[in-house]
């Protein structure tokens, strides 16, 4: 039997999860979501409050493929053919001037970007910034003004157990609402498979299907308390959702173009315990004996990265950035995350047995 550090191991290399339409699945009984003042589902009157905010992002793109010609004319193979490709999801308006939030993978290397509002007008929209590694996204819109907006709530105050309410256009169909609950908080996006990310979705059983990405999900006051993101293939009823407050952090940079900084330490790397490290110790074929303690095991240093330039090893335990003490994987990248690249930390690592203080300089990531 596998010890649970080689299936740690194993899975930082799974390729990241391909995501599929979901099949239907059973709504909340109607009686669980209706309100005493008179009859009206506390549903209704949240998508009364956001509605009209919640656009269908329609996109384009042209590609350029080589294919052979038909008449089999070797000095004729290769000839270039232009393929355009249309995509779509949806979007929320968070300024009156037409500022949009959606996904980056809604919009990624769109040509053209339009938006459908709920009283059917088509605007033109323009893509202000983009950061795939929190897959958001910011459009404004030409030539409007006065447009309604969504009511930005606080996921930092969720719980576990509270309504949740996806809005959005799946599968072209406009203006669809989903209900379910808030499953869990704070899901890490490397255990769903999503390995290039950085985020903390809300997990909820709310429907969220293709075309519902870039769209909100409500609390039950009809405040957005997040951005629904994504399925996955392998699981019934299971969606996530970017928490609002982090796309509060950097929209404004993003409306004005600007890029996004992730510093990034280069280094593969798995959680490790007393429980874990005994296991691996006694395992005849594990690949290096492991100190027997929290903290975070590095398996892999990556070349050029900041990691390296520092000198740090596979095998070595990482215990503390700057003072502060780590004790698992997703807690090291959240400390890297609010870290800042080109500004030196130092990282407390045991190896062979001795405390070390390694100065790491991060880099940018996807530099």
């Amino acid at each position: 039997m596998k010890s649970r550090l080689s299936s740690a191991i194993a899975t930082i290399v799974l390729i990241i999860a391909t995501f599929l339409p979901l099949p239907a699945r059973a709504a909340v009984p109607i009686t669980a979501a209706i309100a005493e003042n008179n009859g009206v589902s506390f549903v209704s009157k949240a998508v009364d409050l956001v509605g009209a905010a919640v656009v269908r992002i329609d996109t384009e793109r042209t590609i350029t493929r080589r294919i052979d010609p038909f008449f089999g004319d070797e000095a004729m193979t290769g000839l270039p053919q232009q393929q355009l490709l249309r995509g779509q999801g949806s979007g929320f308006i968070i300024d009156r001037g037409g500022i949009i939030l959606t996904n980056a993978h809604v919009v990624d290397r769109a040509d053209k970007v339009t938006v459908i509002l709920k009283d059917g007008r088509s605007l033109e929209g323009k893509v202000q910034g983009v950061d795939p590694v929190t897959d958001l996204a910011v459009i404004k819109v030409q030539g409007a003004k006065n447009l309604p907006t969504a009511q930005l709530g606080d996921s930092d105050i969720v719980k576990v157990g509270d309504w949740a309410i996806a809005v959005g256009n799946p599968f072209g169909l406009d203006n669809t609402v989903t209900l379910g609950i808030v499953s869990t908080l704070k899901r890490a996006s490397s255990t769903v498979g999503m390995t290039d990310k950085r985020l903390d979705f809300i997990q909820t059983d709310a429907a969220i299907n293709p075309g519902n990405s870039g769209g909100p999900l409500l609390d039950s006051q009809g405040r957005v308390i997040g951005i629904n993101t994504a399925i996955r293939a392998d699981a019934m009823g299971i969606g996530f959702a970017i928490p609002i407050n982090k796309a509060k952090t950097i929209s404004t940079q993003l409306a004005r173009g600007e890029k996004v900084s992730h510093p990034y330490l280069g280094v593969q790397m798995v959680t490790l315990t007393p429980e874990i490290a005994s296991e691996n110790n006694q395992d005849p074929n594990a690949p290096f004996q492991i100190p027997e303690i929290n903290g975070v095991l590095v398996i892999r240093v990556l070349p050029n990265t900041a990691a390296s330039v520092a000198g740090m090893r596979r095998g070595d335990t990482i215990l503390e950035v700057d003072g502060a003490a780590i004790h698992d994987a997703n807690q090291l990248q959240d400390v890297m995350e609010n870290s800042h690249v080109s500004k030196q930390i130092q990282v407390r690592i045991l190896r062979d047995g001795k405390d070390r203080i390694v100065k790491v300089i991060p880099k940018e990531l996807n530099s």
